[in-house]
């Protein structure tokens, strides 16, 4: 099914071992699955995008911190964050309709899906390294992410 790694990692959760997704499964994942979909790499992210419509990813991934976001602590050995770009109404089903509070979370734990630290006024979701089970749970919102990104490329260029 998905490329995983083996680690013991600390998560939100119990410890244990738990099969963790790796950032090159994650991204070729995205390129195969979801058709016309480019991806770009810069400053340490790389972005997905669907077709030529380089004006905002559906997806990205970031693989180390840089001068602007620290606040995941990206440089520790195999950790990534994939951010996703959800509707509305799935943000709101996974964090409430209240405006959302990012000092109620901690950006540095693995494998649990939180709002973005700096896009989630966007409605866009994170998670540090998933495990392959929380990638599993990731594939609707993927799917949704994609689905407006198309529908949002369709609307520009008719």
């Amino acid at each position: 099914m998905f490329l995983f790694i083996e680690k013991t990692i600390e998560t939100g959760k119990r410890g244990g071992n738990i099969s963790m997704m790796n950032e090159s499964s994650v991204a070729d994942h995205i390129t195969r699955t979801f058709p016309g979909v480019e991806a770009a790499t810069n400053f340490g992210y790389t972005f997905f995008f669907y077709g030529s419509d380089h004006t905002l990813p559906f997806a990205t991934i970031a693989s180390s911190d840089n001068d602007n976001d620290r606040i995941s602590n990206l440089d520790r050995p195999g950790v990534f964050r994939l951010n996703i770009g959800v509707s509305k109404q799935t943000f709101q089903a996974l964090f409430g309709t209240a405006k959302v509070d990012i000092s109620d979370y901690d950006f540095t734990i693995l494998d649990v899906i939180m709002p973005h630290p700096h896009h989630a006024q966007q409605n866009f979701i994170c998670v540090l390294s998933p495990s392959e089970a929380t990638f599993e749970r990731l594939q609707g919102m993927l799917a949704e992410a994609y689905d407006i990104a198309e529908r949002r490329y369709t609307r520009r260029n008719k």
